[in-house]
């Protein structure tokens, strides 16, 4: 009586390296699944009664064609979440229109006479100086806040009679411990005008012209 296997190295392997490889739809895995196992089968029927198949083999394949099929379920249910994430971000985002914001950058927004901005300080200071510059780079005033202690901090600041245009004023913070700096990062005020999302990256376009990403937002307000 004539007899015929399917052995590791041939079909049944090769559908296995298929369906590792593939990153088709979870209809065309199964489909795959179903013909491996379908061989498997074929292969017990089949086998050479003096040589039979190591049992140790097919456990492994099989085991092997479970762990792929887990994979794809796996990677369905990512994607999936990944899509609601995407819709919650977009509705989140809806609701961060007219919002303000703090983020990093020294331009002050000065509405009837007044401008709020902050700065993040990295260590304690002992003397703490806020200086408003004009587009020119001079500095049309100085606001000393003393002593500070590490983080953030927010100031209001009022633009003295006479001043004229305070268009393109911009703030830099000068802060020390001793004789020793102390690193100071600048935040200013924004308002949100539109959002969008790039790339899977919720962006926020501000009325200062710039764009940030959602991340990159140190704090919201009203």
């Amino acid at each position: 009586m004539s007899t015929s296997s399917v052995t590791a190295g041939s079909d049944a392997a090769a559908l296995y390296q298929q369906l590792s490889g593939s990153s088709s739809s979870r209809s065309a895995t199964t489909e795959t699944s179903e013909r491996f196992l379908k061989l498997l089968v074929a292969q017990m029927k089949n086998q050479d009664p003096l040589n039979p198949t190591d049992n140790a083999q097919v456990t492994s394949q099989m085991a092997q064609i479970n762990t792929v099929s887990g994979l794809d379920r796996v990677n369905e249910s990512i994607q999936s979440m990944s899509a609601q994430f995407l819709q919650l971000q977009a509705l989140q985002g809806a609701s961060l229109v007219g919002r303000g914001v703090l983020v990093q950058g020294n331009a002050l927004n000065v509405q009837d006479g007044r401008a709020q901005a902050a700065f993040d300080l990295a260590g304690a200071a002992d003397a703490v100086k806020v200086e408003v510059v004009n587009g020119a780079g001079r500095v049309v005033d100085t606001i000393d806040l003393g002593a500070e202690t590490a983080g953030r901090h927010g100031f209001t600041w009022s633009a003295p009679e006479g001043l004229g245009d305070t268009s393109g004023l911009r703030f830099r913070v000068a802060a020390t411990s001793g004789t020793q700096s102390v690193g100071a990062t600048t935040l200013m005020r924004d308002e949100v005008q539109s959002v969008s999302s790039v790339e899977g990256t919720l962006t926020l376009q501000l009325a200062s012209g710039a764009s940030v990403a959602y991340g990159d937002v140190k704090a919201f307000s009203n």
